[in-house]
């Protein structure tokens, strides 16, 4: 169990500022990339910026919530540290609890980047770059969301992993913004797919 100053401040400690920063960044991420890409498949705004080369504007919006994410689990550690340890979580199992969460998080995150690729991960869709067809094979074939949900559970394992229920916390509002974040995605995803199979119809009638 990680040890870094617990304090007799209650379970968690609201009056660190670090609390709410990494709060904001964990919201911040998923709204910020929700709009830029809208306005891409709207407006054409970051293809525009990379001279037409929708591939090379996706890679950029990738290096950027890549680079983003970092930021946000940095902010997230900053904050844990800040905050006071629990003996409610200082038990045997929470360590290889801990470490398991982070390893099967790990591998739903490596194997969905895998199988869904750069482009298909970070919202190609939005810029025309369109998968064949839906990725069924592991880890789809778990949760249709691998990477929100894969990322939520090293989360809390981080959080176990310290001893922080403040970590706890954070968790629940990574899972809340996650879920929020794919009530809007799933259905524009689904449109965008909806679109291109009526559009090869109408493409098929019209040559009969």
């Amino acid at each position: 169990m990680v040890q870094l100053g617990a304090s007799n401040r209650g379970l968690v400690d609201f009056n660190q500022p670090s609390l709410y920063i990494s709060a904001l960044s964990i919201a911040f991420n998923p709204t910020f990339w929700n709009i830029v890409a809208r306005r891409e498949y709207h407006n054409k705004t970051l293809t525009r910026l990379f001279n037409g080369n929708s591939q090379r504007a996706c890679y950029a919006l990738a290096l950027t919530i890549f680079s983003l994410g970092l930021f946000r689990d940095f902010l997230f550690e900053r904050a844990l540290r800040s905050q006071p340890a629990s003996p409610l979580l200082e038990h045997p199992w929470a360590p290889p609890l801990a470490y398991i969460l982070i390893i099967c998080g790990n591998i739903l995150v490596l194997s969905s980047t895998y199988a869904l690729g750069i482009t298909g991960t970070y919202l190609g869709d939005y810029f025309g770059i369109l998968m064949d067809e839906p990725v069924t094979s592991f880890p789809f074939n778990i949760t249709g969301a691998p990477m929100y949900y894969g990322s939520t559970m090293s989360f809390l394992g981080t959080a176990l992993l310290y001893g922080r229920p403040a970590g706890m916390l954070l968790t629940a509002e990574v899972l809340l913004v996650y879920n929020i974040a794919l009530s809007y995605e799933d259905p524009f995803t689904s449109e965008i797919y909806a679109k291109r199979e009526r559009e090869r119809r109408d493409a098929g009638k019209k040559l009969k």
